[in-house]
């Protein structure tokens, strides 16, 4: 692969180019205006020199004045900002008018400079230059000035430029950046290098390292680091095993989170015993963070007896497990379905001050309630409260949910649970969901709790349920079905009371449940009522007051239908 195409893969973000200097003027106030922010040294000369330029006579002192005041930090700021950029382009017209390749006279126009050197200037040019060989001529012209620098900024500007030149002269530009000053070059590389590595661009950045070498000169920690790390996370364990071999090789240590981080993953191949033998040649000692990494990895390859291990590792070595460490190896457990080790892991986590967070919470009550295990599920419930996390809304109806939703109806003891809860939710002013205040009702129904199951709406309307006809269709049709016609019509008044039209499913209800009591003619003063409203009948509705003339054997009201 070519040099220029190593370069132009790196992903910089490159600044927009500005390929005229059109624009120069527009930071110039014009001839007849002050358009464009003053200095302050220039307002005060124009006050107080006798023969100011007569275009400004039509300003007064107290206009000028009153300008210079309200100009703010941000207009100064901005003011510095376009004045840098102002030089920028004076240098690069200059020097490309001079066309002596940064010669004798343009190095001699350059001197001006100088003290106004610094980090922004030279980004600027190298960003608006265009041409790669003029770019890195002044590049090496600033190197050489006293009390400047090159900064990482500037770096990454001219690897922006030279790699994105039309001609293929990188390593030229290179060889003439060494020869200038090695150290520079050296430097240049190591950056290259850990730009290639932050785009994941792992396989150029081992070519980029190539390369350094083939200079004669040596990464520093920080690339190796930047190496270590992308390859890791590129999955490549063998060739981040050789670059730890050269960096160990070369005196150099991995810094703690890279450590962190290859021993983790390390653990998650399950090389839990090469990852202690990586901690011994680093001479490192592990702290709670490298031990909660190395948990981490483990749980990832679902050794959990290896976890809990290092966990009794981690306090014989005086290492607190935080409530991350916790954390980590309960939902680790969790998404493998261990539920028997995360009542261990919980308990001891709370013994030792260690809370779980809500959301956690919120995952073991749905996981053991998705188990069955409903009685463990609602002490969690208290042990929300014992950690000082309420529960609400969401765990109530997870937990109410699981237990009701079921096609079969709940044992007594479990229903009973659910009940508890619901008290409790009650209390806290918190309101089950629509489907949930349904899948309750029937299932009190289903237990013979006739009374609780009518009161379920108007409890939960006090805590700011808002009920639709549907809700109401629902536990309607289970107190009909139980043959608790006295409730069911209570409620259908409670329905029309808080404003809900009755549809034609209601009235269906109520009509077909009425005639099969033999109610006949209430069930037709419905019928009438839902005629009058503007609801029509469906094929259900006229069955069920049919049939139960024809069995009253009442022929002739039958055939009004």
């Amino acid at each position: 692969m070519s040099s220029r195409r190593v370069l132009k893969s790196a992903v910089f973000s490159p600044a927009p180019l500005l390929h005229s200097l059109k624009s120069f003027n527009r930071f110039l106030s014009s001839e007849n205006t002050l358009e464009g922010l003053i200095a302050d040294q220039e307002i005060s000369d124009s006050i107080d020199a006798p023969n100011h330029h007569p275009a400004a006579q039509c300003f007064t002192s107290q206009d000028l004045a009153f300008m210079r005041d309200s100009i703010s930090d941000a207009k100064v700021a901005d003011f510095e900002s376009r004045k840098c950029l102002t030089d920028a382009f004076s240098i690069i017209s200059a020097i490309k008018d001079f066309n002596d390749g940064l010669g004798e006279t343009s190095q001699k126009f350059l001197r001006q400079f100088r003290e106004k050197l610094d980090e922004k200037l030279v980004v600027d040019v190298l960003r608006n230059v265009e041409s790669a060989e003029l770019g890195v001529k002044f590049f090496m012209w600033a190197g050489r000035q006293i009390r400047y620098t090159h900064s990482m900024a500037v770096y990454d500007a001219l690897l922006e430029l030279i790699g994105g030149d039309k001609n293929d002269k990188m390593s030229d530009f290179l060889r003439e950046i060494k020869d200038e000053d090695s150290e520079v070059l050296r430097r240049l590389l190591n950056v290259l290098i850990r730009k290639c590595c932050h785009n994941g661009m792992w396989n150029l950045a081992l070519e980029e390292l190539g390369r350094l070498k083939d200079f004669g000169y040596k990464p520093t920690r920080a690339t190796y680091n930047a190496l270590i790390k992308c390859v890791l996370e590129a999955g490549k364990l063998d060739t981040a095993s050789l670059l730890h071999r050269e960096m160990l090789n070369l005196g150099f240590k991995m810094d703690m989170h890279i450590l962190g981080c290859f021993v983790q993953f390390l653990c998650k191949m399950g090389k839990w015993r090469d990852a202690l033998n990586m901690m011994e040649k680093e001479e490192a000692q592990p702290d709670t963070i490298i031990y909660t990494k190395m948990i981490m990895g483990l749980c990832e390859a679902s050794l959990f007896e290896e976890a809990m291990e290092f966990l009794n590792r981690m306090r014989a070595s005086s290492c607190v497990p935080n409530v991350v460490t916790y954390e980590i190896l309960l939902c680790g457990c969790l998404n493998k379905g261990k539920l028997g080790r995360c009542k261990r892991i919980l308990s001891m986590m709370i013994a030792e001050g260690c809370h779980p967070s809500p959301k956690i919470f919120r995952s073991l009550v749905h996981a053991y309630c998705k188990s069955g295990d409903y009685s463990y599920a609602y002490k969690l419930l208290k042990k929300m409260m014992d950690c000082g996390c309420k529960p609400g809304y969401v765990v109530y109806n997870i937990f109410i949910g699981s237990v009701c939703g079921n096609d079969e109806i709940p044992s007594v003891d479990v229903l009973e649970l659910a009940e508890r809860a619901y008290s409790e939710m009650l209390e806290a002013r918190i309101a089950l969901n629509r489907v949930n205040v349904t899948n309750f009702a029937r299932c009190l129904c289903g237990v013979g709790k006739y009374e609780k199951a009518y009161n379920v709406i108007s409890e939960m309307m006090r805590n700011g349920f808002i009920p639709e006809a549907g809700t109401y269709n629902n536990v309607i049709a289970f107190l009909c079905d139980a043959s608790q016609l006295d409730k069911a019509l209570l409620l259908f008044r409670e329905l029309k009371k808080n404003g809900i039209v009755p549809n034609v499913y209601t009235y269906s209800i109520m009509i077909d449940r009425f005639c099969k009591a033999g109610l006949i003619q209430q069930a037709r003063c419905w019928f009438d009522e839902m005629m009058r409203d503007g609801c029509t009948p469906n094929v259900v509705t006229y069955t069920a007051i049919i049939h139960a003339y024809l069995k009253a054997r009442k022929i002739s009201d039958a055939n009004k239908f």
